[in-house]
């Protein structure tokens, strides 16, 4: 077997380095993510009641199209 090699301190640095990037990134994104849910959902919502409203006029054209035809 061959004896275990010595890591530089450079190394160990960066590994530790990369690592505290990764969660202070993942606190980042936890962050953000919960900042902006709330905008996100008013905004699903108000689409919602568009899309429900716009439905209704389309369905109260197609009622009034088909009862103003020349061929009864």
């Amino acid at each position: 077997m061959v004896p275990p090699v010595q890591v530089s301190p450079l190394i160990k640095l960066i590994k530790l380095g990369r690592y505290s990037a990764l969660v202070l990134g993942m606190a980042y994104g936890t962050k953000r993510y919960s900042y902006l849910k709330p905008g996100a959902e008013e905004e699903r919502r108000v689409a919602v009641e568009e899309k429900k409203r716009l439905d209704e006029l389309k369905r109260i054209e197609r009622e009034l199209a088909e009862s103003d035809t020349i061929l009864k």
